[in-house]
């Protein structure tokens, strides 16, 4: 009869944790939140303050500011960076990733260069998406994924998540980047990339709008009927 008991309790007690819902691990919680903005998601705009530090060979910093747009339908994804100063210097120059191509423009020389992404415009795309728009359960296609904890940016409470590449090709690129993700909107507030070497590139973004009416022509190089063209090959 105890026999019998203890197989009945056995048997009760493994339907029942098969029945109860399995604790969500931080890291799922973070990439599901990421999925959800994900579905919703068509535009942004935001300022931003890229910090670029260089340690090898020579240590030097730049510090570039200005508003970033983003854009995404059914067809494609648009970026535009205006940038205002370097340093705290003027330094006007945008940045337009549309069509297929990124597109440079400075002002001052009133002059465009223009990049073909060709065969790599898939990764670009990847990139641009890093923490806007791209849903969290992708990243584990391309990288190593790992929970680091929550930590306050700005005022904000972030999940903070390191990305390790999978592709000797990424890795050669960045050997981890760090995002900080807003759980509230599931998009990323600040990002670190680091390269092989040490050197990195911090990214801080603040008044985040997201899905509302973008400026009209942000998308579109404000040249003038003097600008020259460059289109290095290669």
């Amino acid at each position: 009869m105890r026999l019998r008991f203890a197989a009945l309790l056995g048997l009760l007690l493994a339907a029942l944790s098969q029945a109860l819902p399995q604790s969500e691990t931080p890291l799922e919680r973070v990439l599901k939140q990421m999925d959800a903005a994900a579905k919703e998601f068509h535009s942004l705009q935001a300022g931003f303050v890229w910090d670029q530090k260089t340690v090898k060979p020579i240590e030097d910093e730049d510090i570039s500011k200005g508003t970033i747009y983003f854009q995404r339908d059914s067809k494609q994804i648009k970026m535009t960076a205006d940038i205002a100063t370097v340093n705290d210097k003027p330094a006007a120059k945008t940045v337009l990733f549309a069509d297929g191509k990124v597109d440079m423009y400075t002002p001052k020389t009133d002059q465009v260069t223009s990049y073909k992404t060709g065969k790599h415009q898939s990764e670009v795309e990847s990139f641009l998406v890093l923490g806007f728009g791209g849903r969290g359960h992708d990243l584990l296609n391309t990288y190593d994924v790992k929970y680091l904890g929550e930590e306050k940016v700005e005022g904000v409470k972030t999940s903070q998540l390191e990305l390790v590449p999978k592709s000797d090709k990424t890795r050669n690129q960045f050997a981890r980047i760090l995002l900080w993700i807003d759980p509230q909107r599931g998009i990323s507030v600040q990002q670190q990339l680091f390269q092989l070497d040490g050197n990195y590139r911090l990214a801080k973004y603040s008044n985040i709008v997201i899905n509302q009416k973008l400026p009209d022509g942000v998308f579109k190089l404000k040249t003038t009927p003097k600008t020259t063209y460059l289109a290095p090959q290669g």
